[in-house]
């Protein structure tokens, strides 16, 4: 855990006292990469181009990635290439198994333990969002969950997804904080005024193109990146342990 090299304004850890909003990414960043859960959607996503366009699984790979990087998810792509009905897309590929999530208990004391709201902001469907919470035993800390259904089908990092989630729930970004794996997606959050927190693992779960690549294999980031990454950690319990552990500034000297 620590913040973006040379570029953060914050101190090492945001303190609880300051946020009152956490606003958590769902896949590889809620729960952690290594379950290799997002394997199970990125395999839906390739036959479901497949079996749309006629291609073998290798082309259609290469076009659900392209689509992936040009537009920001594979459904937009879809939906402006190939006019897809998107809910049949939603429903198709994110059905899948969850019995390899982890039981992470130390995760939910955690969130039992942060002051204000937790919301989810994901680029999949609302019903997988709140699947994932549901067998995480996490549904008691959260206070609502925005799909790409509730911004009209436009994904981060598009301007208007951020503008249609905080107009959905009421977020003030300037008293909230944004955990999220891909660094691109940090950009639009930080421009708006949010602490940032890139959740990064070892795991490389996607082999997406750099476009649209995970924070995955390092902590390191380009000048590019940490200017609108305010923190960076690989373990999202210990962070948020850490903004409730630590000390107000009222009673310490700052870090």
């Amino acid at each position: 855990m620590s913040p973006a090299t040379g570029r953060s304004q914050r101190p090492l850890f945001p303190e609880a006292g300051d946020i009152d909003t956490w606003v958590f990414d769902l896949d590889n960043t809620l729960y952690p990469a290594a379950c290799d859960l997002f394997a199970q959607i990125d395999v839906r996503m390739t036959a479901f181009v497949s079996d749309l366009t006629g291609l073998d699984a290798v082309e259609a790979r290469r076009l659900q990635k392209l689509y992936y990087a040009e537009y920001g998810t594979t459904l937009a792509g879809l939906m402006h290439r190939h006019s897809i009905d998107p809910q049949d897309f939603l429903d198709v590929v994110h059905d899948i198994d969850l019995s390899v999530l982890p039981d992470l208990p130390d995760l939910r004391q955690a969130m039992s333990d942060l002051p204000g709201r937790k919301l989810v902001y994901t680029n999949g469907p609302r019903i997988h969002a709140t699947r994932i919470v549901a067998k995480m035993g996490l549904t008691p800390f959260f206070d609502g969950h925005f799909g790409i259904e509730d911004g009209r089908f436009v994904p981060k990092p598009k301007p208007e997804s951020y503008a249609a989630f905080l107009a959905h729930h009421g977020v003030d970004p300037a008293r909230a904080i944004f955990f999220e794996d891909m660094p691109r997606n940090l950009a639009p959050a930080k421009a708006l005024g949010f602490a940032t927190v890139l959740v990064h693992s070892d795991k490389d779960w996607s082999h997406e193109p750099v476009e649209a690549r995970p924070a995955s294999g390092s902590s390191e980031l380009r000048d590019d990146e940490a200017a609108h990454i305010d923190y960076v950690t690989g373990d999202l319990t210990a962070f948020l342990s850490a903004c409730i552990l630590k000390p107000s500034s009222r009673d310490s000297e700052t870090i």
